[in-house]
């Protein structure tokens, strides 16, 4: 209202004509013009004397405001220095009431036309400017700023002091299904002419001291249409992230929409950044502990050092299983044994690079070794297994299967040093004697599982020997072996046993087997395979006195319908019967004992030459709890598993 008191109320009227159609010049007050608080801070000229006679002089010199029509001094028209700045801010903070805060804003000839007309004082300021007086930091409350404006002629107390934007909230507009996204400069502040660290003057300093910084987030938006001629989309209002929210929003601003689809691009830029190597450590190796080892090396370790790093962890590391890798040698061992000191199981079967300097050096550098396996290594010889009985003595595993090279060396070392030992398969080791079983039997007390095969110096005295010494035991093997029933019926005296395998046992009678099966109640599964000896009525008490038996397994013995008759009238427990290639079964004993037996699961009748396949389908038909194993019966299994995996004629035709 000041231009139309003034002398010069015409022409600046007659300039804002002119400067209509010019471009709007961004403003840092929301009044879009030069405030008297803009005019206090900006200043950098000496200071007056008298407050009263600097606010009439500034009056006097001001611009016209279009929006509040009160008279405001333009920034580079005059000047008070920071002395009278303090004065007016001290002044202003002691203000009590509104009316004494627009009396103080306005000049006396303003006041003086506005009492006239009987108006109130308060409208003729914005409500904005007598807010309580915390817009001062002399005031020790923390102001929430815009852009922190430089003074270079005026203290640090003032240097903050700046005016409050219009847009100083965050704006509604049309709801968007991205989340909330906030980036920051490279520099280190914010884009878009954001709130510089947070908002506040206080923390603004604090956050960069700490080194962290408050990042502007992406408006919520809303569908308020509510718009206000007073906002310019210069402000650059939405995307500032402020606080609160703005009264005067637009339905969807430009300046909004391209802040939305900036973050938009900017969030699918991170998004292409994202690695897995982002996740913790600890859930990349879970992910990796799925992998074998021969993929954790050849492939895994070859993506970037940090996943090399990843598969040498230590956890992957202590059971290694490297059966049938033919890249695997003697210094591959040397240089796991060297770095991975904490190995506790190691398989290499099937690996014939490994010699005994290999397994010797793994042995010397891992003493806590519990588990070796080395199948078929027909390479390695006594060296290596002395030194594994010399250096590892908690071994509780010696797999050696298939190895001619052994002999009673190690097994006697075995038995002096490896006193934890429980489970030991020597199958198809022809070296090995009795001198070495003896004595391999007294030093392993503990022995639980002991598997030979086809050892041809294994007599009835290595049968002995682990019966009297070895009580623990659950799992006997000695298929092939030259032992008789003189040194089976040793094996009463085992009152675990749980397994016995009795496999092509050229001297075994009747009597041995039903007398071991008596003593021995723990016994689930009997394997009498190719013991032409076994006949039906060895079978009958086999199915009277086993009471735990569930697996019975009489391939090619000499058997009849009669034996599968009992199996199913006094057994209850018996699950898997295999009688294949005993030839005189017929129709009647496999209908026999499909009928009878409550527990029976799997019935073997493989090249039973006299068992009709019709009747093998219609028993399928009605028992088909129980699995029927013919030529034609596994034939059929085997096609509906091909084509279950997705196999068809027509793709083995192309081929």
């Amino acid at each position: 209202m000041g231009h139309l008191l003034s002398k010069n109320g015409l022409r600046l009227k007659k300039r804002t004509r002119k400067l209509h159609h010019r471009k709007k010049k961004k403003r840092n007050c929301f009044l879009q013009g030069p405030c008297m608080l803009c005019f206090i801070v900006h200043s950098n000229s000496s200071g007056f004397d008298d407050d009263s006679d600097h606010l009439e002089a500034s009056v006097n010199g001001c611009r016209h405001n279009s929006i509040t029509g009160i008279s405001v001094p333009g920034v580079g028209e005059v000047g008070i220095g920071a002395a009278a700045a303090s004065k007016l801010a001290e002044r202003y903070a002691s203000l009590a009431s509104p009316e004494d805060c627009s009396k103080f804003l306005l000049s006396q000839r303003e006041l003086a036309i506005w009492e006239g007309q009987g108006r109130s004082i308060l409208s003729a300021v914005p409500a904005k400017l007598i807010p309580p007086p915390v817009l001062f930091r002399t005031a020790g409350v923390s102001v929430t700023v815009p852009i922190p404006v430089p003074v270079p002629s005026c203290t640090s107390d003032y240097t903050e002091m700046v005016c409050k934007r219009k847009c100083s909230e965050v704006q509604r507009c049309t709801p968007c299904k991205q989340p909330r996204c906030a980036f920051a400069a490279p520099d280190g502040g914010l884009e878009h002419g954001g709130v510089g660290a947070g908002g506040v003057g206080g923390e603004s300093a604090s956050n960069s001291e700490t080194g962290r910084c408050h990042l502007p987030l992406c408006p919520v938006p809303s569908s308020s249409s509510s718009a206000s001629s007073s906002s310019s989309p210069a402000d650059g209002c939405c995307g500032l992230g402020l606080h609160g929210d703005s009264p005067h929003s637009s339905d969807s601003s430009p300046c909004c929409l391209h802040h939305y689809d900036d973050c938009q691009a900017r969030s699918s830029d991170a998004a292409d950044h994202l690695s897995i190597n982002h996740l913790p450590s600890s859930i990349l190796l879970k992910v990796l502990s799925h992998l074998t080892v021969k993929e954790r090396c050849l492939c895994a370790s070859l993506v970037c050092k940090y996943w090399r790093d990843l598969c040498l962890d230590f956890q992957f590391w202590k059971q290694i299983d490297l059966s049938g890798l033919q890249q695997v040698n003697d210094d591959l061992l040397m240089k796991i044994a060297s770095r991975r000191q904490n190995v506790t199981e190691i398989n290499i079967s099937d690996c014939r690079g490994v010699h005994d300097y290999g397994v010797s050096s793994l042995a010397s550098h891992c003493p806590g070794l519990q588990k070796y396996t080395a199948y078929r290594c027909k390479q390695l010889c006594d060296i290596s297994l002395s030194a594994l009985a010399t250096h590892c003595p908690l071994l509780v595993k010696v797999h050696v299967g298939n190895q001619d090279k052994l002999t009673d060396a190690p097994l006697k070392k075995l038995g002096a040093n490896c006193s934890e030992l429980r489970d030991v398969h020597l199958g198809q080791c022809y070296g090995i004697t009795d001198e070495g079983m003896i004595a391999l039997a007294r030093g392993c007390p503990k022995l639980q599982r002991l598997y030979l095969q086809e050892n041809k110096m294994v007599t009835d005295q290595s049968v002995k020997a682990v019966a009297e010494n070895c009580p623990e035991l659950q799992f006997v093997g000695f298929m092939g072996c030259p032992v008789t029933s003189q040194g089976v019926i040793h094996l009463t005296a085992l009152r675990n046993l749980n397994v016995l395998d009795l496999r092509h046992i050229s001297e075994l009678n009747n009597e041995t087997v039903m007398e071991v099966v008596r003593k021995c109640r723990k016994l689930s599964s009997l394997n009498l395979c190719l013991n032409w000896s076994i006949d039906d009525r060895c079978v009958e008490i086999i199915a009277k006195e086993g009471r735990s038996l569930k697996e019975l397994y009489l391939v090619s013995c000499k058997i009849t319908d009669h034996a599968l008759i009992a199996i199913g009238q006094y057994s209850s427990t018996i699950e898997t019967v295999d009688a294949g290639w005993c030839k005189d079964i017929t129709d009647q004993g496999a209908t026999q004992i499909a009928q009878s037996s409550k527990s029976l699961r799997y019935l073997g009748l493989m090249r039973c030459d006299k068992v009709n396949e019709e009747t093998v389908e219609r028993l399928v038909v009605q028992y088909p709890h129980i699995v029927f194993s013919t030529v034609m019966q596994d034939c059929k299994r085997t096609l509906e598993r091909a084509y279950q995996m997705g196999w068809s004629p027509n793709a083995s035709h192309s081929s």
